[in-house]
């Protein structure tokens, strides 16, 4: 995940602009800015219409490693009352962002130190069952700080969104039952975090840290990963389809021509959907393909 080119020039523009940052937006709502537009479902879930909410336009096409914010972005997180980031240098855009543009009356919720994560670890925590409820939790509390007058109907929103989160465990816990202990690959460490709390044995993980971190993997991890596919050692290939390495893309032919299943994430949230209904389609189509007989 390397930093992004236009860090100056997005720091640039946000000391030059200058001017106080309202903590509202022009109609009186709370103005939320979420790195990640998942981490903005949640937000709009608790804040409803007291928020006026920005979500960075990273769409499911884009590789969000490569995003590169613009000034608009700077300014919109110069006058957040709220920004919501995951953390642990998945974007250290938006770190830097913050900064340069420091404000006492911001509240930043950092997923990664939500959930003890720190740069090195897997940043893509929001695959992990654990990582939402937490958020949750800190988004209600900090729009309570920010608007007291509505701290009762922030908290009864909050127990609406943990009871529609809580789906998702029940779905894992199934899954986990059934498919415990299968090998997967994957050409990215993306869906991680859920397959560890599925239970899934993933192979080949030297591979995939290597193409998320844009380097090359080894003559000996990819002749290992595509014996795996080839000699069908795992159940599934895991990839992700916002990241269009040739490498990563070799081993989805390889999948399909040894006929291994093949289930494809995202890092970005699809249009027109919720955090909780993607992450059980997510989880469907993962038990479906699992349940492929692998002969």
């Amino acid at each position: 995940m390397k930093p992004t080119a236009c860090y100056a020039l997005t720091a640039a523009f946000v000391l030059l602009a200058g001017a106080p940052s309202p903590v509202r937006a022009a109609d009186g709502a709370i103005a939320v800015v979420a790195a990640q537009n998942f981490y903005g479902d949640i937000a709009k879930q608790i804040g409803g219409g007291h928020i006026a909410l920005t979500d960075v336009p990273i769409t499911p096409g884009q590789d969000p490693h490569l995003f590169e914010p613009s000034p608009a972005i700077a300014r919109q997180i110069a006058d957040a009352r709220i920004v919501i980031i995951n953390g642990a240098h998945y974007d250290p855009w938006a770190e830097n962002l913050l900064k340069v543009s420091r404000k006492p009356t911001r509240i930043v919720i950092d997923a990664a130190r939500l959930t003890g994560k720190k740069h090195g670890d897997n940043p893509h925590l929001w695959y992990d069952p654990k990582t939402m409820p937490a958020v949750a939790r800190a988004v209600a509390d900090a729009l309570s700080k920010a608007d007291p007058a509505h701290a009762a109907e922030y908290k009864a929103n909050l127990a609406t969104t943990l009871a529609k989160l809580a789906a998702i465990d029940k779905r894992v816990d199934e899954l986990k039952a059934r498919h415990g202990g299968k090998p997967v690959a994957a050409t990215e460490p993306v869906f991680g975090p859920m397959a560890n709390a599925l239970g899934l044995i993933t192979r080949n993980e030297r591979f995939q840290l290597a193409i998320m971190n844009e380097t090359e993997p080894s003559a000996r991890d990819i002749a290992a990963f595509e014996r795996d596919l080839k000699n069908r050692n795992v159940k599934i290939l895991i990839y992700n389809k916002q990241v269009n390495a040739k490498l990563a893309q070799r081993m989805v032919a390889l999948a399909e021509k040894s006929k291994v299943p093949i289930v494809a994430v995202t890092e970005t949230m699809p249009a027109d959907t919720s955090y909780v209904d993607w992450m059980l389609g997510t989880l469907d189509a993962l038990d479906k393909a699992l349940n492929e007989p692998n002969t």
